[in-house]
């Protein structure tokens, strides 16, 4: 009898242990699902805030251009009105029409910033014909400068506009390569949902650095559209910085000794194929990034605006 008591008073104490290990199993179940939904919920928050400080920074991007354009307005207005101040010289007439000629000039380089090429040559016209007329009293050796210098104003903006800007066509790269991430991502996407759990977080990241590298390219033909050569510069060196972590130590190398390599004319030939043609892989777009960074346009002056510059005293 006794053998018999003390096998059950066992019996209960191991059938109390397999339900503490089967509740402690299901605590660590839904320890582990919480966890999960916790990552996934900071995961999406994190990418929300993110989409959510880019669209504040083109709003106000957006509100600083709108800002500019109208004190731009005002002084040109302001110009307009204003009188010149006097000043001693050969005649007043004649130091009037030259200040009334520089703030036209003015003018015009403002039309050519905003892409206005058409106008502007009406305008550098309509200047030519006023200093052909009687009622010009500027200095006969300076109207024929002048006159000169318009003509070649007008005859290289005519040129120019017959052609794709470089601002076009770095817009047209950026866009190659932005085509080139979003089929990149695509794969990734496939790859996530094949993979197993311990590769979600590789992919995940590289999604968003993705993600994040699209949209600093879009602030980056924002300011080309702007012609912002600093702002481009800025955004375009972001993008590679993120992009960088994706480009392994060895195709990294691999695509600085290429481009190391190259000479100035197939430097040329590749700029062009930006615009035609999409990289293959990160490290080339790496390297279609320090190109257009190396190759950032920049506005070009009217010759007439340098013949007028005043001489600094």
């Amino acid at each position: 009898m006794s053998m018999n008591s003390d096998s059950l008073a066992k019996e209960p104490s191991a059938i109390q242990q397999r339900r503490q290990a089967n509740m402690f199993l299901v605590r660590l179940q839904w320890l582990v699902i919480l966890l999960l939904i916790a990552a996934l919920l900071w995961l999406f928050i994190s990418q929300q805030r993110f989409e959510r400080s880019i669209n504040e920074r083109l709003q106000s991007n957006e509100q600083v251009v709108s800002r500019l354009n109208e004190m731009d307005d005002r002084i040109f207005a302001m110009s307009q009105q204003t009188l010149p101040e006097p000043r001693v010289a050969a005649t007043s007439q004649a130091q009037n029409q030259l200040d009334l000629l520089r703030i036209q000039i003015q003018a015009a380089d403002r039309l050519l910033a905003d892409n206005n090429e058409s106008a502007a040559i009406e305008l550098l016209r309509g200047l030519h014909w006023q200093l052909s007329q009687s009622s010009n009293e500027v200095a006969p050796a300076l109207t024929v400068v002048i006159k000169q210098s318009l003509m070649k104003d007008i005859e290289r903006l005519q040129a120019r506009s017959s052609q794709p800007s470089p601002w076009q066509l770095q817009n047209l790269a950026i866009q190659n390569i932005q085509a080139f991430l979003h089929s990149y991502q695509r794969p990734a996407r496939a790859t996530d949902a094949s993979n197993t759990s311990a590769n979600d977080v590789g992919v995940t990241r590289k999604e968003l650095i993705i993600h994040e590298v699209i949209m600093t390219l879009n602030l980056a033909s924002q300011a080309s559209n702007m012609r912002e050569k600093d702002q481009l510069i800025g955004y375009l060196r972001q993008a590679r910085k993120q992009l960088q972590t994706l480009v392994d130590t060895s195709a990294s190398k691999s695509a600085t000794d290429n481009k190391n390599a190259q000479t100035t004319s197939n430097a040329t030939s590749k700029d062009k194929d930006q615009t035609k043609s999409a990289p293959h892989n990160i490290a080339e777009v790496v390297d279609w990034l320090d190109r257009l960074i190396a190759t950032a346009p920049q506005p070009t002056p009217l010759l007439t605006t340098q013949i007028l510059d005043k001489p600094k005293r």
